[in-house]
């Protein structure tokens, strides 16, 4: 199947691998600390993904990509959880994402190499109207200009081709060394079927260091406001008008 793809350089992902069970959408928080840092499946063991996308030198084709494949835990390619990097609210163990570096044509060759680590869900008939927002703890890394780094959550319609149909990004290039909390929020606008993927991705080349740090991932239902907090933010409208009007009388 082909992949979407992006100009410049946002996304380009392929689903290949078998995408979750559940008809609805689904909660998911993960601090990594319950994983085991030495198995090289502790991600994969926890529904991680990953794709590539290969573009050309300056950014503007799109050349091939590969996947979707289970997220690897450690070695030279997209993740690995890390130890050690985290605050007081990170605790001892954190993801790391980075780049492909065993893709060593694409970087020899200056070929822009876009890495994406993410998880995939199935939307269902009951998530139509909702709004659901993806949010993670972040910190710089070892990301090296002209890299550049972005968190997404998006749809794809699987009985079209997987094109993309929503879309939300953060960008990432530019973050603080100290850890900071980030978050996307996307409305499920799309039909039941659909899937949506959260996540991140980084896009490099000649081996250039891509890491970026994240911890404390959630992806969750944005809360309705209540009719009571509805109602008493009309009246709050309400009495700012009427102070606004006796001011001018």
């Amino acid at each position: 199947m082909q992949p979407c793809n992006f100009a410049p350089l946002t996304l380009a992902l392929a689903l290949l691998a078998p995408v979750a069970s559940h008809a609805d959408l689904s909660a998911y928080s993960q601090n990594f600390e319950s994983l085991d840092v030495s198995d090289p499946n502790a991600l994969n063991g926890n529904d991680w993904q990953i794709y590539t996308g290969v573009y050309s030198p300056d950014g503007s084709s799109f050349l091939y990509g590969y996947g979707a494949f289970p997220a690897p835990n450690g070695n030279l390619a997209f993740s690995r959880i890390g130890s050690g990097y985290g605050g007081p609210a990170q605790g001892q163990q954190q993801l790391v994402v980075y780049n492909d570096y065993n893709n060593s044509s694409a970087h020899l060759s200056g070929q822009q190499v876009q890495a994406n680590v993410f998880q995939v869900q199935r939307i269902g008939a009951a998530d139509a109207g909702s709004r659901w927002r993806f949010e993670f703890d972040a910190r710089f890394g070892e990301l090296a200009p002209p890299g550049t780094a972005q968190a997404f959550v998006l749809t794809l319609d699987p009985a079209n081709g997987y094109a993309v149909t929503g879309m939300a990004t953060l960008d990432m290039t530019a973050l603080p060394v100290a850890w900071g909390r980030y978050s996307i929020t996307l409305p499920i606008t799309v039909a039941a079927g659909q899937l949506l993927e959260f996540g991140f991705a980084n896009t490099t080349t000649n081996y250039r260091p891509s890491a970026v740090f994240y911890d404390n991932i959630s992806f969750a239902p944005v809360p309705e406001p209540s009719v009571a907090a509805l109602l008493l933010a009309g009246l709050g409208l309400a009495g700012l008008a009427a102070r606004r009007r006796a001011k001018t009388a």
